[in-house]
Parts: C-alpha cells; structure tokens; sequence
C-alpha cells in the first residue's frame, strides 16, 4: 500500500513541476524531484513519464492527453518520430536513428513498443538508438516502414 502511495505522490509531483515550468529533459526532472527530496532512478522516471502518458515538446514535457490520435495502435511511435528522428543511417542489417540530445531514450522506447517482427534490439545513448535486424533484408524493411510514418 505503501509504495502505491509514494508512486501517486511522485506522480503528482510530476505534473506539478512540469505545469510549473519548463522541464527539458528526464534529468532536469529527476533533481527537481530529488531537490524535494524524492529519489527516482533514471528507469523508474521512464516508467513514471509512460504511465503519466507524458510526450517530450520543445517546450517541455507535455500531457499527451491533449492529443487526439490515442486509440490507433502506432501513434506513439508515429508522434515519437516526428519529434525525435533527424536521420536514419543504414548499415548492412543495422539501422542507426539519429536524435537530439536526450532524444534516444523516448524513440527506443516507442521502436520497442510498436514491437516490429523485424527487430533483434535496440540499444539507445544520449543521441542515437541502435536497432540491430537478423539480416540486411530485414532492415530494409523496418527502414521502409520507419520512413513511411516520417512521411
């Protein structure tokens, strides 16, 4: 019971401080939180951004309430792509997606989540997601499809 407490709290605590100001990136929210003596760890705070249905802007953390296309099985990655991709750069059966800074996490997590059959993993840094294919034909699929939902 407890920790269903501490996690409504945190919650609320999120979107107060991202209501209350800009908040650029899931690091400026975490010491945020820890100046208010809250202390999340990096997947926790993932957690707490996905189940708050909380999308990155360049003005913020934003509720993705406000938008409209909810229900349809692939927005997040469509919404994901339109925020975060800025280059895809192929290499035999790997694809590398280049993003802003702090961009990698949020597009990994949705290439995850739209669970293509093509992809073997996904490895994210700060600025670039690594999704690894079973062969150069398989790539060229995602990539096809990837590209697709950028148009």
């Amino acid at each position: 019971m407890q920790m269903s407490t501490q996690k409504t709290f945190r919650h609320g605590q999120i979107l107060r401080l991202i209501s209350d100001r800009q908040i650029a990136n899931q690091e400026e929210l975490r010491r945020n939180l820890a100046a208010q003596k809250l202390r999340v760890t990096q997947a926790t705070l993932s957690r707490d951004l996905q189940e708050l249905r909380l999308i990155k802007t360049q003005e913020g953390y934003k509720t993705a309430s406000v938008l409209p296309e909810e229900t349809a099985p692939l927005p997040p990655l469509a919404r994901a792509l339109g925020e975060f991709l800025l280059d895809i750069r192929p290499a035999e059966n790997l694809l590398v997606l280049k993003t802003p800074p702090s961009g990698a996490q949020p597009l990994a997590a949705a290439m995850d989540g739209a669970k293509f059959t093509e992809i073997a993993g996904t490895i994210a840094g700060d600025d670039t997601v690594l999704i690894i294919t079973p062969s150069k034909k398989a790539r060229e699929s995602l990539q096809k499809k990837i590209e697709a939902l950028v148009k």
